[in-house]
């Protein structure tokens, strides 16, 4: 049983609802959330019926779409999931879907070549792949880097949507450093992807800063309606990342002139995979090259250069090389006999 884009977005809304933790459901409460997301996503103005709303809610609890949603109902009026652990995004997608979306896959596959479908290659690529291996479980001919321990990926696009149509957010979120988590209202800007990780960019209501949070620390967040938006003025998102390596900077940040020496048996390597788009070749000979990068200085940068081992020193600036060389210091102390 397929299930069509209209009723997509009304099981998907639900879900969104019945697993938010912030707040309490009443059916009332669903039936506005599931037009709201409809008109936004549809512009279709006439809303939803109680009566489809409620068959929603049996369908999802049954085994017609391989939900068995466990969905309850406490003091009468109020709906959640039973197990808060639970989604319909956890679900293995019927044989109906497989078929639909092996459809949409093949007219994708029809724009390759085309220079405004470049960069979806690899999607399209890996959508092919993973329809593949759910005919073809004990078979895969690609293999791509990622995480599958890697949390907060489901935050990806209720937050991109949320950027999209401007929408504050109360956020609970729990840094590496922090105990216990906390919650606070932000406004997000920005959504961007480091070495398989997701972070989203907000300034906190009453904040001044920008703030750059991990979306595997993100343990739930939920829009506010009738909280206004502030947009952050005075900075360029698209090219706020450009001037250095990873997502750790402040606004005052700003990219210094970073000089490398790389041996010879690495240069090959960092000529052919640069550093950062800012890098020149400056000196070449045989005991390898001279490059540099234009980039601020911060913990993501040190973790790179450090990677590279005894292959790469740095020469400039003399901070830089200071605190590489400590750190270096310490790493062989601890392989020191005491």
């Amino acid at each position: 049983m397929s299930v069509n884009k209209l009723a997509l977005i009304r099981y998907k809304t639900i879900d969104e609802c019945l697993k938010n933790r912030f707040r309490k459901w009443t059916l009332d409460d669903i039936i506005e959330r599931v037009a709201q997301m409809i008109y936004e996503y549809e512009g279709i103005t006439s809303g939803v019926s109680k009566r489809t709303i409620q068959a929603d809610i049996q369908l999802m609890r049954s085994d017609k779409l391989g939900y068995n949603a466990p969905i309850a109902v406490t003091d009468r009026k109020f709906y959640s999931y039973s197990d808060p652990s639970y989604s319909i995004t956890k679900v293995p997608i019927n044989s109906g879907d497989v078929e639909k979306m092996k459809e949409i896959v093949g007219i994708l596959k029809q724009f390759n070549g085309f220079s405004y479908f470049d960069e979806m290659s690899e999607m399209i690529t890996k959508l092919e792949n993973n329809l593949y291996k759910s005919t073809h479980p004990n078979k895969n001919y690609i293999q791509f880097e990622g995480n599958k321990q890697l949390r907060g990926l489901e935050h990806i696009n209720p937050l991109y949507q949320a950027i999209l149509q401007k929408k504050a957010l109360l956020i609970e979120y729990r840094s590496f450093k922090a105990q216990q988590p906390s919650r606070n209202v932000y406004y997000p800007y920005l959504l961007k992807e480091y070495r398989n990780r997701w972070f989203l960019l907000v300034k906190a209501r009453g904040g001044k800063a920008l703030v750059t949070m991990a979306l595997d620390r993100i343990l739930d967040f939920q829009e506010l309606s009738k909280e206004p938006f502030v947009e952050y003025t005075g900075v360029d998102f698209d090219r706020y990342f450009d001037d250095l390596l990873g997502v750790t900077k402040s606004e005052k940040d700003r990219g210094q002139k970073v000089v490398l020496k790389v041996d010879r048996i690495t240069a090959p390597y960092v000529l052919t995979k640069p550093l950062h788009h800012s890098q020149q070749l400056l000196s070449e000979d045989g005991e390898g090259v001279v490059i540099r990068i234009d980039v601020v200085l911060n913990f993501e940068l040190e973790r790179e250069i450090l990677g590279f081992g005894e292959c790469m020193k740095v020469l400039s600036p003399r901070l830089l090389a200071s605190r590489i060389k400590k750190r270096l210091v310490q790493s062989a102390e601890q392989y020191e006999e005491k």
